[in-house]
């Protein structure tokens, strides 16, 4: 009997611990009977200047799928769906299992097409509970422009999670990876949702759990209004095309960007969908670098453009006056006769005219005179008070615009030339080619831009940046450094009046009458950049920068056109006229204008180097052979030159295509060179040239 008590007791104990203290069961009976439903919220939509919607969203699926719950699926019924074979089927699922688990749900299929939607709704009962589809938000572009200013969005992955832990990312969720959608990641991303539903006997979805007490709603992103003005961009991104360069245009005033074209570019669209691996893969190999945002990542020698800065200087410096002149006999000799400096302008000029007309002599005199000034005690001195100047103009620093992977440029420091010479053994000319925007002078397009500014402005800018107002505030204090002035160095207005008087020269009786605009007064200043790649001197680079009008900046802009061959004014000038036309006057009605646009547009004025190395990847069937190209470097150079954050998948998906086939093959090929297309844009010790005697042609 007190056994049977006994026994009694504890089974009544027990259920009652079960029933009122234990969640255990109730747990495991929720989990069985309910299911947990992430819900994504819309990423804030991105406007331009004009409240034009440039960045919005629409609704497309995931094909989800629960490992542990695989057992009686009709296996051969979703391969047929999604167009795979049963290995593929138990290859995913396996990976999924390695990166999430058995029992969490992960993404199968992200992204489906519509086809395979309209086939898989249909048979959606046979797949459950393994299989569900998740409703999702991506990103859609009202406009094909501005891809390299935008960005994408992708998955993330393992790495993407390690490196941003804290930051509330779970396996299936989408990130900014370029762009603006990487630096206002916070703004944009918003805040996922919960929904918990109640499922039947045959795990069919019924109704919300407790009527949705305990749902949570997904929060959108923050709206982003911008800068840019989309006609405008798609104008550049037009005639740039079939052409390496950039194009960057700036509100002086605010530092707003206006443009922002990289060249060559792609449709923003082809990164999002269910082929964007396969795409982004064809893009990371193209040797033309579509990937590459060149206004803020590759840096060039501004050439003559530089001479405007090398004024200021001078005249501030008090070495030379406004009246100042310098004779040039086809040559500079102020390093000896030994190593002239050549250039085509003979005469006599005054700073005014040596801007004009863009002549070599007066301003490597000018910064001969300024490295030599006998004020400062020694080379050192003088040299570190230039290097002060230029970093106040904003070169040979990062800037800090709002488009991920800034480079800072090169501005040469007596360190440099300690390391280079020797300490003490060097002087100015051994950089007298930097008085000429040449040498170990290096940078960016956003850099040139924003020199415009500051010499519109009279003497301060605003850093440039893409985002101007944020929708509901601005909670992570981004936009405040976006208000400030930088007037390091206190100029005269009538140093300034000089300078521009020159650059309106440039436009209206020198070499850059190709940026005339009809009744608007625009100075400016033409470059033609000599360039090498692998010690091969290569065609030269058309640089031209100005700003427009002259007497209330609206607009500051740069343009460069790589190994174009000809001279600033040539290709450079027409483009930026043309760009300054369409803002200032809305439209280009005149027929001669628009034949012109056209004509720019379909000029095809790609190097000829990265069609040999196209026809060459096709032709060995390298675009497909990723083995090889990782084998020969090829991919991690690309991957250093563009910066391509965190998508490594895509990167080692293409690593793996190539295993054991072509071994020997590989074997064979590492013994030969290797064959690494680099843009000399960005490889600065690539492009210098092997002395400052070569330096013979005129820099206009």
């Amino acid at each position: 009997m007190l056994v049977f008590i006994g026994m009694f007791l504890v089974i009544l104990l027990q259920l009652a611990h079960l029933q009122l203290f234990s969640s255990e069961y109730k747990d495991i009976a929720l989990v069985q009977g309910t299911f947990r439903k992430v819900i994504y919220p819309d990423r804030g939509i991105v406007y331009d200047r004009h409240r034009n919607a440039i960045l919005q969203n629409t609704t497309i699926y995931d094909l989800m799928v629960t490992p542990n719950k695989l057992k009686g699926i009709d296996t051969m019924a979703i391969c047929g769906i999604l167009g795979i074979d049963t290995a593929q089927f138990h290859k995913k699922i396996v990976e999924v299992i390695i990166k999430n688990g058995r029992a969490r749900p992960s993404v199968f299929e992200a992204l489906l097409t519509e086809n395979k939607m309209a086939r898989l709704n249909e048979s959606m009962y046979k797949f459950e509970p393994a299989f569900y589809l998740q409703e999702r938000s991506v990103r859609s572009y009202p406009y094909d422009a501005a891809a390299n200013v935008l960005g994408y969005t992708a998955e993330v992955d393992t790495n993407f999670l390690k490196k941003h832990k804290d930051e509330g990312y779970v396996s299936g969720d989408y990130a900014g990876m370029t762009g603006i959608e990487r630096t206002y990641e916070k703004v944009l991303m918003g805040e996922r949702g919960i929904e918990y539903w109640k499922r039947d006997n045959k795990n069919r979805l019924t109704e919300k759990l407790e009527k949705g007490k305990f749902d949570t709603s997904a929060v959108a992103g923050q709206n982003v209004h911008t800068s840019l003005d989309i006609e405008l961009q798609e104008l550049g991104e037009k005639l740039m095309q079939n052409k390496l360069g950039a194009i960057v245009a700036i509100d002086p005033k605010t530092g707003g960007v206006l443009a922002m074209v990289s060249a060559p570019t792609y449709q923003p669209k082809y990164l999002t969908g269910a082929e964007r691996r396969k795409h982004f893969s064809e893009l990371f190999l193209n040797p033309a670098l579509p990937l590459l945002n060149r206004t803020v990542s590759a840096t060039y020698s501004p050439g003559s453009t530089f001479k405007t800065l090398q004024a200021l200087v001078g005249l501030h410096e008090g070495v030379i006056s406004t009246q100042t002149t310098v004779s040039c006999g086809g040559a500079f000799y102020g390093c000896g006769s030994g190593r002239p400096m050549g250039c085509l302008d003979r005469g006599t000029f005054n700073m005014q005219s040596a801007i004009t007309v863009s002549d070599n002599t007066y301003f490597a005199t000018v910064m001969q005179r300024v490295i030599n000034n006998p004020k400062y005690p020694n080379i050192d001195s003088s040299l570190a008070n230039w290097d002060r100047y230029m970093y106040a103009f904003g070169l040979g620093h990062k800037l800090g615009v709002d488009v991920p992977s800034e480079k800072r440029g090169n501005i040469p420091t007596p360190a440099y030339y300690d390391k280079s010479f020797g300490k003490g053994k060097w002087g100015f000319c051994n950089f007298r080619s930097v008085s000429i925007g040449q040498g170990e002078v290096d940078v960016t397009p956003i850099q040139v831009a924003n020199e415009m500014a500051y010499i519109a402005n009279r003497g301060w800018y605003i850093t440039p940046h893409v985002v101007d107002s944020i929708e509901g505030g601005d909670k992570f204090e981004i936009l405040e450094q976006y208000r400030q002035r930088h007037s390091a160095i206190d100029i005269p207005d009538s140093i300034f009046e000089v300078v521009h008087n020159g650059m309106q020269g440039v436009i209206e009786r020198g070499t850059g009458g190709g940026a005339r605009v009809p009744g608007i007064v625009v100075c400016g200043k033409t470059g033609t950049v000599e360039n090498y790649y692998r010690g091969v001197k290569q065609q030269n680079h058309s640089f031209f920068c100005a700003f427009a009008p002259r007497d209330n900046p609206q607009i500051a802009i740069m343009c460069v056109v790589e190994n174009s061959g000809r001279f600033g004014g040539t290709y450079a000038a027409p483009i930026v006229g043309l760009m300054i036309e369409k803002y200032l006057k809305d439209s280009i009605t005149d027929k001669a204008r628009l034949a012109r646009i056209d004509q720019l547009s379909n000029l095809n004025l790609m190097p000829p180097r990265i069609f040999a190395e196209i026809r060459r990847q096709d032709s060995m069937r390298h675009s497909k052979d990723s083995a090889y190209l990782f084998a020969k470097g090829y991919i991690k150079v690309v991957k250093d030159t563009t910066e391509i954050e965190d998508d490594d998948d895509a990167i080692n998906k293409m690593i793996k295509e190539k295993e054991t086939t072509k071994k020997e093959k590989e074997k064979k090929d590492s013994s030969n060179q290797a064959t690494i297309i680099k843009n000399e844009a960005v490889l600065p010790d690539n492009k210098r040239k092997p002395s400052n005697d070569s330096l013979t042609k005129n820099n206009r």
